[in-house]
């Protein structure tokens, strides 16, 4: 049952990068491309925690955390760039 589920959420979520990478690509400013990059690595984290449930271990939880301190840290850099021109003063 567990692995069923696993398997749906699997393909939603990568619905949902699609729809990130057609909205990062044809995104109409550039705040809603950024807002696309942000959640695609949402996104990511989650398939990533998603293939650890499904392998049964737990080294990918830690990979995920990398990446969402990765994906924090260079969100703010480039809202940073955007709005003064400069990421440090």
């Amino acid at each position: 049952m567990l692995e069923t589920v696993i398997l749906i959420v699997f393909a939603i979520i990568g619905l949902s990068l699609l729809l990130n990478v057609w909205r990062l690509l044809i995104g109409p400013s550039v705040p809603d491309r950024i807002l696309a990059l942000d959640t695609m690595y949402i996104n990511t984290i989650a398939l990533i925690i998603l293939y650890g449930m499904s392998l049964g271990t737990e080294l990918y939880f830690e990979a995920a955390l990398l990446i969402a301190m990765l994906g924090f840290v260079s969100t703010v850099a480039v809202c940073k760039y955007l709005l003064r021109g400069d990421i440090i003063e």
